[in-house]
């Protein structure tokens, strides 16, 4: 959420031999491994991104929050366009940072473990699409800060990522983060001094970095399996046969007359046995 100043203020707000296969739901050992290692890189990386909002927070409070008059969004003013990546950096008040802080670290390391490199993009594109938003659509003389925008991206990223990505365990998440955070849409509708345009903005932006994001290996491995399956077995495939005894020859069978068995033997070969 963000404070009001002007006439309106901008809310910115180890191996597994038994690998899950491409393009299903399931979750691989050797995939688990991973996540757990990420979550702990993501982890602090969160920690870290809060460790310098606070730390910018203090010296914008010494500072009689010049810093967000300065580097906040100014819609509609080309001077200060550049303005929508600095703007998620500060904050107008203790309130305001104090209720940006927690949604921010929850969402931001959901985002973030499924590694940093695409998290980084993911940032990227929830700053932009929320600043230009803001930037375009609110009211003018109005100075806009403040990382709910940014969070709102998340968001929107953490919902859809699953669906894109084609894992279980992604969906699960964003379901769960969607209704365990449902109430926060309400702040998506017009509210007097809350920058509604930048988290709008920032849920559009999430959506298209999951989009465009997405593991596009696992969406390709569903329609090689069903080309495949309608492509029949190979020509070249090994087939199983069985071998079948010789044919008879048509030569006449001869038994030594001084065979014990020579009359049992005679009488096989006339029953053709």
């Amino acid at each position: 959420m963000s404070a009001s100043r002007g006439s309106t203020d901008v809310g910115r707000a180890g191996s597994s031999a038994r690998p899950a296969r491409r393009g299903t739901w399931t979750l691989g050992e050797d995939e688990a491994h991973t996540l757990a290692t990420n979550a702990r890189k993501a982890f602090f990386v969160m920690v870290g991104v809060l460790a310098v909002l606070w730390v910018i927070q203090i010296a914008n409070w010494v500072d009689s929050y010049h810093l967000t008059q300065d580097y906040g969004i100014i819609p509609r003013d080309i001077a200060r366009l550049p303005e929508i990546i600095t703007a998620p950096f500060l904050h107008f008040s203790w309130t305001h940072i104090e209720g940006n802080s927690g949604p921010l670290f929850v969402f931001g390391f959901l985002a973030a473990y499924r590694g940093l490199a695409k998290f980084a993009a993911v940032t990227g594109i929830v700053i932009l699409t929320s600043g230009l938003t803001a930037w375009i659509f609110e009211s003018p003389h109005s100075v806009g800060a403040g990382a709910s925008g940014v969070v709102f991206g998340y968001f929107g990223y953490i919902i859809v990522r699953g669906l894109f990505d084609r894992r279980v365990i992604d969906v699960v998440v964003g379901a769960v983060m969607a209704l365990c955070f449902a109430y926060q849409f309400s702040v998506l509708l017009p509210h007097q001094g809350i920058g509604w345009q930048a988290h709008i903005g920032g849920v559009v932006g999430g959506i298209l970095a999951g989009w465009l994001l997405r593991d596009r290996r696992a969406a390709r491995a569903p329609a090689k399996s069903k080309a495949a399956t309608a492509a029949g077995p190979s020509a070249a495939s090994p087939t199983n046969t069985t071998a079948l005894p010789a044919a008879k020859t048509g030569k006449p069978f001869k038994v030594d007359p001084a065979n014990p068995r020579a009359d049992l033997y005679k009488e096989l070969d006339d029953l053709g046995l």
